[in-house]
C-alpha cells in the first residue's frame, strides 16, 4: 500500500516556487563551457561512475587508498588492481590508460599523474581550501556572491587526547584568523543583518566527539564532563570575538548524548541568552520529528531562541550496515522517499514555531528549498529567523538562483588537507551519484513533474524489528543483539542490575550432584580483581570421591538422556537461552565483578552464550535428520548417535560463554556433560548451573563439578568413562590433557575424544595502503581490550617499514588516552589483569622485553586491584621472548618488517595458528594474506576480537588447537558419533520402485 503525503495549502505555492527556481538552474550553458567540461578528468570519472555500478565501488574504494601512496608508481600499480578486477567494466578510455605493463614505466607514471590530478580537482569542487589563507580567499569570493559561510575543519579521526586538544587549538586559531580578515569585510546586508539586528559574519561547525578521544554513551557523564570543559573554552572565545558555532550532528550512537550534553550546557547562566550557536537534526532518522519537538519545547523553557539546522544526513549506508550487524532496529528510514517526507514535516515543525527557533534548512533538493520558502512566506516568518544551506561544491546553481529570489544563504564549507579530507570527498561523490539524488536526477534531465513532486512514502515495516534483509542469504541464523548503551533507560538498567548484584556477594555457591547441591570438604573465596578485599562468592570444591559419584550418575542418566529426541534437547536449549536473555544484565555484572572484564565487553559475553544455546539448537535438528543415500531395494541412512560422557574444563577469561558453548554443545547433542570450570570464575558457572537447571536439563545429566584441576580435573580427564574433554586453557595443559587421554585405561572400550583450544600469539600486520585511523584503532582494540587476556588479542603488530614510526607515535598517543580502572566504570577501557600469579607472570614478561627491545610506552596503574597497564615494546625482534610466547596480558610488540613478504613470514613465524589480522587497501595483500596468513580466523580491516557465533566460527589450528570451530557448522560433530544403517528392503525379489504405478 502507497500513502500520499498529504498535499497542504503549501503545495501549489512550493509548486510554483520550485519551478522557478528550476528553471534559473537549468539554463543554458555555452557551447564552449559544455565542451571544456567534457575534456576534463574529474567529469569522466564522475559520469563513469554514475553509468557503471561495479566502476564506482572499485572507483571510490581507490580515491579512499590514494591517501596512503605516495609515489606515482604506488598508485598507477594501485589503480590497475582496483580498476583492473574482472568484475569492472571500463570505458575504452581509461581501459588504454591502465594498459601499461609495469607501473614505473612511463605510461604508468602518465595514468597515475592524470588520476591523482583528477581526483585532487574533485577534491577541490567540494573543499573549500587546505589551509586557513585559501580558506579565507574562498568565503571572500562567497560573500561577493552575497552567500553566508560556515566552516568546518576536516582531518584524521580524532583517537587521542592530544589530538582533541589540537582539535579545540585549531579551531580556535580558525576563528581568530576569521574575524581578523572579517575587519576588511564590507557589511552586506543580504546575509549580514536582518530585521535591524546584527549576524555574525564568521561561523564555525563542529563536532562533538572530537573534544573527547573516548567519547562514549556508556559513560554519559565522563563524556559529558571532558567534552563540556573543552566547548565552554571553545564558547567562551567565540563570544569575545564575536564568531557564531555550529554543532554537527554525527552518527545515531552519539544523538542522544549530544542533545543531552548541549541541552545542559546551553542552560548555565554563562550561555543561556546567547543565540549565536545552533543544533543539528538529521531527518533520514525515525525520531528526529520526536527530537525537534523536544527541543521546541526546551528552547520554550530556555527563553532564547538557537539556530536549528535541518539536513537529510549523511551515514545512511553506516548506519543501515551497524543496525543488521548488531541486530538492532534501523535508526534511519529505509525510503529516501520517507526521508524526504520527514524533513518536509519538521520543516513546517521549525517554521510554524520560528518565535522560538532560528531555521536553517540544509538541502541540494530544489523541492525541499522551495517548501521551506512557500511555509515561511505564508507564514510571515522574519528574515532573521529562517535560512538556506547549502554544501560546497554541491548546490551551486541552488544557491545562486536562491540568493537572486532573495533569500539568505550559508555555505557549509569543509576545509583541510586534500588527503585526509578523502572520507568527506566520498560521501560526496556517493551522494553526486547515487540513483535516488535529486542533483543526479536534474542533471539528467528528468521531466519537472516528476522532479518536484511530492515524496511518495512507501508504507514501511516496524523499525523496531531488525532488518535481516541486509544479512547474506546463507546466515539463516539470526544472533542475540548486544545492549545498546546509547539508550539512557538501558544505562539506568545496567546500574540497577549492580546495585542488585552487589546485595548477594559473598555467598556460597556449592556444587551440583545428580540433582542436589553437595557440601564439600574445602571452599575457596573468589574475589573481585578490580579490589581483591572484595569477596564476590565462596566456592565449594569436590573431592576426588565427589568426582566418582558424578561420574557414576552421568552414567546412570545417559541411557535416558541418549533416547531423548533431539526436538526435545534443542528446546531446552532454546529455554536456557531465553532465560540468559532476561537476566542478561545481572550476568553481565557478575562477569564485571568476578573477572574484572569491562561492561560492554561483558554484555557481548552473555550475547554470545545465549548464541551458543540457540545455534546449537538449530544445528542438532539439522544433523537429527541424518542423510538418505537410497537406490532402489535398499536404504541407506547416515544418523548420528551421542558418545557419551563429556567433561567440560572452561577457563576463566570467558567464564560464561566458553563455558556455556562447550557444555550446551555436549548436552544438546545427547551427552551427559560434567561441567568443571577455573576456580577463579566459578561463581558465573553457579549462575550458568542455575539457569541450565530452571531450563529443564535432568539430574544427572547435566553437573555442577568445581574442584581443583590437578587433582578433579586429572582424574576426570582420565576416567575410563570419560567420552570426549572438552578444554579451553594454556597449552601447556591442553598439550597434558591430549597425552593422557590418548592412554587406554583398564576396563576402557573407546577412545576418548579431545577438544582443546590453546591459545596463540595473534599478529596484526600494517601495511603501507593502511588507513591508519582505522589501524590504530583496531590495533588498541585487539591488544588492550580486557587487559589482552584472550586467546583471539593482539600480542603482535607487524608494521612495514615505511610507515612504522607514523604508526608507532599514533600507536602510543592512543594507548596513552584509554582510561586504567576497576572494570565496573563505564569510563575503563582496561581493567585489572585475573590475579596476582597472572600479574606477577606478566610483569615477568615485561622486564624480559625490556632487556630484548625498546620500550615506547609503560603506563602506570591503579594499587589496589591486579592492575597492569598496558606496555608497547618497539623494534622488537621476530624470534624475541616476547615475539614468540603467549603473555595474556596488555604487553603488544611492534615489529619492523622491509615488504609485505617479510611480514607473513614473521606473523607465520610461531607455534600458533589462531587468529591474525590486515590492515591493507591493496587487493593483491589481501588477496596473498587470505590464502598464505596461517590463522584459523584472519580478520582484514577490522579489529581480531569478538568473533560472532555463525559468522565466524572460531578456533586454530597448530598448538592453537585441535578440533571444529565453535559456532560453526561442524563442532557438533565432534560429540557425535556417526553411523551408516543399510536395509535390503527386497521381498522375494519385489522391491517398491518410487514413481512406478
Amino acid at each position: 500500500m502507497v500513502l500520499q503525503v498529504q498535499t497542504s495549502a503549501y503545495e501549489a505555492k512550493t509548486q510554483e516556487i520550485a519551478k522557478q527556481l528550476l528553471a534559473a538552474t537549468q539554463e543554458n550553458r555555452s557551447f564552449f563551457s559544455s565542451l571544456r567540461d567534457q575534456m576534463r578528468w574529474d567529469d569522466k570519472l564522475l559520469a563513469w561512475a554514475m553509468s557503471n555500478p561495479g566502476l564506482r565501488v572499485q572507483l571510490f574504494r581507490f580515491i579512499d587508498t590514494l591517501p596512503a601512496l605516495h609515489s606515482k608508481s604506488e598508485i598507477a600499480s594501485h589503480l590497475q588492481e582496483y580498476l583492473g578486477d574482472e568484475s569492472v567494466e571500463l570505458p575504452s578510455a581509461l581501459k588504454g590508460m591502465l594498459n601499461f605493463a609495469n607501473p614505473d614505466s612511463m605510461p604508468g607514471q602518465v595514468a597515475a599523474t592524470t588520476v591523482g590530478t583528477a581526483v585532487e580537482t574533485l577534491a577541490h569542487k567540494y573543499i573549500s581550501g587546505e589551509n586557513i589563507k585559501q580558506v579565507i580567499k574562498t568565503v571572500e569570493r562567497l560573500r561577493k556572491e552575497k552567500m553566508a559561510f560556515t566552516i568546518d575543519l576536516l582531518g584524521e579521526a580524532v583517537i587521542t587526547e592530544a589530538e582533541a586538544q589540537s582539535y579545540l587549538e585549531r579551531y580556535l586559531e580558525l576563528m581568530q584568523q576569521l574575524v581578523e580578515a572579517s575587519k576588511n569585510w564590507a557589511v552586506i546586508p543580504a546575509i549580514d543583518e536582518a530585521d535591524g539586528e546584527p549576524i555574525p559574519k564568521v561561523q564555525v561547525s563542529v563536532k562533538l566527539t572530537a573534544f573527547y578521544s573516548q567519547f562514549d554513551p556508556l559513560d554519559a557523564k565522563g563524556s559529558e564532563e571532558r567534552v563540556s570543559d573543552r566547548i565552554r573554552i571553545l564558547l567562551r572565545r567565540a563570544k569575545e570575538l564575536g564568531a557564531a558555532v555550529h554543532f554537527d550532528m554525527e552518527q545515531y550512537a552519539y544523538k542522544d548524548i549530544t542533545l543531552s550534553i548541549l541541552k545542559k550546557l546551553l542552560l548555565e547562566e554563562e550561555f543561556r541568552q546567547r543565540t549565536d550557536i545552533g543544533m543539528t537534526i538529521q531527518a533520514y532518522l525515525r525520531d528526529s520529528e520526536q527530537d525537534t519537538e523536544d527541543l521546541i519545547s526546551w528552547l520554550k523553557q530556555r527563553g532564547y531562541p538557537l539556530t536549528i539546522r535541518l539536513v537529510k544526513g549523511a551515514y545512511w549506508d553506516q548506519e543501515t550496515i551497524k543496525a543488521a550487524q548488531k541486530h538492532w532496529p534501523q535508526p534511519v528510514y529505509n525510503d529516501k522517499a520517507a526521508s524526504d517526507a520527514n524533513f518536509e514535516t519538521i520543516t513546517q515543525l521549525l517554521l510554524e514555531n520560528h518565535q522560538y527557533v532560528y531555521s536553517a534548512i540544509g538541502s541540494h533538493n530544489v523541492r525541499s528549498h522551495s517548501r521551506a520558502i512557500a511555509i515561511a512566506e505564508s507564514l510571515n516568518v522574519p528574515r532573521r529567523r529562517f535560512e538556506l544551506q547549502v554544501l560546497y561544491g554541491m548546490g551551486d546553481k541552488v544557491a545562486k538562483a536562491l540568493v537572486d529570489k532573495g533569500y539568505r544563504v550559508r555555505v557549509y564549507c569543509p576545509y583541510g588537507e586534500l588527503l585526509p579530507g578523502m572520507a568527506y570527498l566520498i560521501r560526496r561523490l556517493l551522494e553526486n551519484t547515487a540513483n535516488s539524488s535529486f542533483l543526479r536526477q536534474n542533471l539528467e534531465n528528468r521531466p519537472i513533474e516528476e522532479l518536484l513532486a511530492a515524496p511518495i512514502v512507501k508504507e514501511e515495516k516496524n523499525s523496531l524489528t531488525p532488518n535481516s534483509s541486509l544479512l547474506t542469504p546463507h546466515s539463516h541464523f539470526l544472533g542475540a543483539a548486544d545492549t545498546d548503551y546509547a539508550v539512557e533507560e538501558i544505562r539506568t538498567k545496567a546500574a540497577q542490575a549492580f546495585q542488585s548484584v552487589r546485595q548477594q556477594l559473598g555467598k556460597t555457591y556449592l556444587p551440583l550432584i545428580n540433582g542436589e547441591y553437595v557440601n564439600t570438604p574445602e571452599f575457596v573465596d573468589s574475589l573481585n580483581p578490580s579490589n581483591f578485599s572484595e569477596v564476590v562468592g565462596k566456592v565449594g570444591l569436590i573431592s576426588v570421591e565427589q568426582a566418582e559419584q558424578a561420574m557414576q550418575a552421568a552414567k546412570a542418566a545417559f541411557p535416558g538422556w541418549k533416547k531423548t529426541p533431539a526436538k526435545q534437547r534443542a528446546d531446552i536449549l532454546r529455554k536456557a537461552g531465553d532465560l540468559m536473555e532476561l537476566r542478561r544484565a545481572e550476568l553481565s555484572v557478575w562477569i564485571v565483578l568476578e573477572v574484572g572484564k569491562p561492561v560492554k565487553e561483558a554484555d557481548g559475553e552473555v550475547s554470545e552464550a545465549i548464541d551458543f544455546c540457540r545455534y546449537y539448537a538449530d544445528e542438532i535438528e539439522r544433523l537429527d535428520k541424518g542423510v538418505n543415500y537410497d537406490i532402489s531395494g535398499e536404504t541407506n541412512r547416515y544418523i548420528y548417535q551421542p558418545r557419551g560422557i563429556a567433561v567440560v574444563i572452561s577457563p576463566w577469561n570467558f567464564p560464561l560463554a566458553i563455558a556455556c558453548g562447550m557444555t550446551v554443545a555436549a548436552l544438546v547433542s545427547g551427552n551427559c556433560t560434567l561441567l568443571k570450570p577455573a576456580e577463579t570464575s566459578s561463581v558465573i558457572s553457579a549462575k550458568l548451573t542455575e539457569i541450565l537447571i530452571d531450563a529443564g536439563f535432568p539430574k544427572g545429566v547435566f553437573q555442577y563439578v568445581p574442584g581443583k584441576g590437578s587433582q578433579v580435573g586429572a582424574y576426570l580427564v582420565n576416567h575410563p568413562d570419560t567420552h570426549v574433554i572438552a578444554f579451553t586453557g594454556s597449552q601447556e595443559v591442553g598439550c597434558r590433557i591430549y597425552a593422557e587421554a590418548a592412554i587406554l585405561k583398564p576396563g576402557q572400550k573407546h577412545m576418548k575424544r579431545v577438544i582443546a583450544e590453546m591459545g596463540g600469539k595473534n599478529a596484526i600486520i600494517v601495511d603501507e595502503s593502511a588507513d591508519l585511523d582505522q589501524a590504530v584503532v583496531g590495533v588498541v582494540q585487539s591488544a588492550f581490550g580486557y587487559s589482552g587476556q584472550k586467546c583471539s588479542a593482539a600480542s603482535r603488530v607487524i608494521v612495514l617499514e615505511p610507515i612504522y614510526d607514523a604508526f608507532v607515535q599514533r600507536l602510543v598517543e592512543a594507548t596513552k588516552s584509554l582510561n586504567i580502572g576497576e572494570a565496573e566504570l563505564p569510563s575503563t577501557q582496561v581493567g585489572p589483569v585475573i590475579d596476582a600469579n597472572a600479574r606477577d607472570g606478566i610483569r615477568e614478561y615485561i622486564e624480559k622485553g625490556k632487556a630484548e627491545a625498546e620500550v615506547a610506552l609503560e603506563l602506570p596503574s591503579p594499587e589496589q586491584g591486579y592492575f597492569i597497564g598496558p606496555v608497547i615494546f618497539s623494534e622488537v625482534s621476530p624470534n624475541a621472548v616476547i615475539s614468540q610466547q603467549e603473555i595474556f596480558g596488555p604487553v603488544l610488540a611492534v615489529i619492523r618488517v622491509k615488504d609485505f613478504q617479510e611480514a607473513l613470514a614473521v606473523a607465520n613465524g610461531t607455534n600458533y595458528a589462531l587468529t591474525g589480522g590486515l590492515y591493507s587497501r591493496t587487493p593483491s595483500h589481501i588477496q596473498q594474506a587470505q590464502t598464505e596468513f596461517e590463522v584459523g580466523n584472519l580478520y582484514i580491516n577490522r579489529n581480531i576480537t569478538g568473533a560472532i557465533v555463525g559468522r565466524q566460527p572460531f578456533g586454530g589450528f597448530k598448538l592453537s588447537g585441535v578440533g571444529s570451530k565453535a559456532g560453526g557448522p561442524d563442532y557438533l560433530l565432534q560429540f557425535l558419533e556417526p553411523r551408516a544403517v543399510t536395509e535390503n528392503i527386497q521381498r522375494q525379489g519385489f522391491a517398491p520402485i518410487e514413481g512406478a504405478d
